[in-house]
């Protein structure tokens, strides 16, 4: 588990990916978080986000961020996750 993986000393990151933003939701002991894709159109865009605006620190300091994605039948889901992995390596998100 993620948890173990923690114990040998590894740092996580996980990048949800599930359309109800809820793939974080154990680690976070909380509610669905706001995702990158709910941000940004809120925000105006992707550029007016912060890193610190989408990662959210769970369980034992594994990070989390939840991609999101387009309404059913309106785009392709792929887009949000690859925007969200987008603005993670912008931002910094895996140097740590």
């Amino acid at each position: 588990t993620l948890a173990a993986l923690v114990d040998l000393g590894q740092k996580i990151l996980i990048v949800g990916c599930d359309p109800k933003a809820d793939s974080t939701r154990l680690i976070l002991n909380a509610k669905a978080q706001d995702t990158v894709l709910h941000l940004a159109a809120t925000e105006g865009s992707v550029e007016d986000l912060e890193l610190e605006d989408v990662l959210k620190v769970g369980y034992r300091g594994i990070k989390c961020v939840e991609s999101g994605g387009p309404e059913p039948g309106v785009g392709c889901a792929g887009r949000g996750v690859i925007t969200s992995i987008n603005f993670l390596e912008e931002n910094g998100a895996y140097n740590d």
